[in-house]
């Protein structure tokens, strides 16, 4: 009697575009159901970007200098988008895994990667929308003055997303639970906010803060985006930390495929 032949699922290395597409097809309907989070996503960075304006509105600005909305409030408008990708993607692949959602996808021959680059596109979707409408809301209704060009914004506000969403993945991987997912938000997303340059220039930082700094892609997310506030023209800086903000997601990316756990223990 011949032995029945086992499908095996396909190796973590492997890649299907079209797995890869309807990956990300299942992952945006189920967030056309979940209001909540497209709330959040696509309506809590204008309304924090708001209470920085209320803020900040009323301060005086010396002449000839932007005011302190339009200095810090266009690097927000990066900062914000990879906070809030972060918290949703890594809460929502935790409940793939511990609902056995995950478990079962991986026995079929949608792989690892296949996975992830389909929550990658799905969230990098919503990420667009979301820099859309947050770009949109902070130059029309707060008045955002912004030197460069507002599609280099969007552009930035979108890369620096689908950051957070691949650190979001990353992070999903080590939690087993939701208030786990949380936890690593101060590990992950704060050192960055703190050492990206925004609260203290990086030049005035100590030597050692710097070299951390070198190293954290949330770095050159704000460089390039104080590049667009200063310079209506492009630069080749900008251009570079674009690249290493892409480049970091990318690798994160990978790294999330090669540690993704099939279920929590």
């Amino acid at each position: 009697m011949t032995a029945p032949t086992i499908q095996r699922p396909v190796s973590p290395g492997h890649l299907s575009p079209r797995l890869t597409a309807t990956t990300a097809g299942r992952v945006l309907r189920q967030l056309r159901h979940d209001h909540r989070t497209i709330a959040m996503m696509l309506v809590l960075p204008s309304l924090l970007l708001g209470l920085l304006y209320l803020l900040w509105k009323d301060l005086p600005t010396l002449p000839g200098q932007p005011s302190t909305f339009d200095r810090v409030g266009l690097t927000m408008l990066g900062i914000f988008p990879f906070v809030v990708m972060f918290l949703v993607t890594s809460i929502a692949m935790l409940r793939e895994r511990t609902s056995g959602t995950l478990e079962r996808l991986l026995t079929t021959p949608l792989a690892r990667l296949d996975l992830l680059l389909g929550y990658g596109l799905a969230f990098g979707l919503m990420a667009a929308l979301q820099a859309l409408v947050t770009v949109t809301v902070a130059t029309t209704v707060y008045g955002l003055d912004v030197a460069g060009s507002i599609w280099l914004v969007v552009l930035i506000a979108v890369v620096d997303a689908v950051l957070g969403v691949a650190l979001g993945l990353l992070a999903s991987a080590f939690a087993r639970s939701e208030f786990q997912a949380v936890q690593f938000m101060p590990v992950i997303v704060l050192p960055q906010f703190f050492l990206c340059g925004l609260l203290v220039p990086r030049e005035q930082m100590a030597g050692w803060l710097q070299a951390i700094s070198d190293v954290l892609p949330l770095t050159y997310a704000v460089e390039a985006l104080q590049e667009v506030g200063r310079s209506a023209a492009e630069t080749g800086i900008m251009w570079r930390d674009i690249g290493i903000v892409a480049g970091a997601a990318l690798l994160a990316l990978a790294l999330a495929a090669a540690t993704l756990r099939r279920r929590t223990s």
